[in-house]
């Protein structure tokens, strides 16, 4: 959806071409997202001004976004609130959107960080995509996690199971259902 809102029509060509076979792939099960991801951002951000794909993630993240989160989600993040727990979105989503977004929403943010040199997108991400396994270690190394009382964990893909399994309390799709 960010990229829709971030790149040109020409730039959605080009890279489309670039990358359809993987997102082919993906799309017959043959690929995980979580390789296809890095391509497709590759295409849509290499060369672009650092700046102006954050002034676009800001912009997505106050007029885009809103619309796109769950409302059992948003409940959920006030229900936390309410409790003063401390919370952290864990995402593969891109941090030009998503830290502007948890930022405005007082929430702390770990996610796939889109890679600058010079003031210009490489078209890689710093850390890789932060989904999977990847998402616990960045937990770890962000947090000590026996200094929580106790966790929760929400999740609704294949990419969400390690960081569930962690979670004293894991909730998996939408509405929420315990994870069996």
């Amino acid at each position: 959806m960010f990229l829709r809102h971030a790149i040109s029509p020409a730039r959605a060509v080009w890279g489309g071409l670039l990358v359809s076979p993987f997102v082919l792939g993906y799309r017959l099960g043959a690929l995980e997202a979580r390789h296809v991801r890095p391509l497709v951002s590759g295409a849509g951000f290499a060369g672009r001004s650092a700046e102006a794909v954050r002034v676009l993630g800001a912009s997505f993240a106050e007029e885009v976004l809103p619309d796109l989160v769950r409302p059992e989600a948003e409940e959920r993040i006030q229900w936390h609130r309410e409790r003063g727990d401390f919370t952290v979105v864990v995402s593969a989503s891109l941090d030009a959107y998503l830290r502007p977004w948890c930022t405005r929403m007082s929430l702390a943010c770990i996610c796939t960080q889109l890679e600058e040199r010079h003031g210009r997108l490489t078209g890689r991400y710093t850390r890789g995509d932060c989904s999977g396994p990847n998402k616990v270690a960045r937990l770890r190394e962000a947090y000590d996690l026996r200094g929580f009382g106790s966790i929760h964990a929400y999740g609704d893909t294949a990419e969400d199971d390690e960081m569930l399994a962690l979670a004293d309390h894991a909730h998996r799709g939408w509405p929420l259902e315990p994870r069996a």
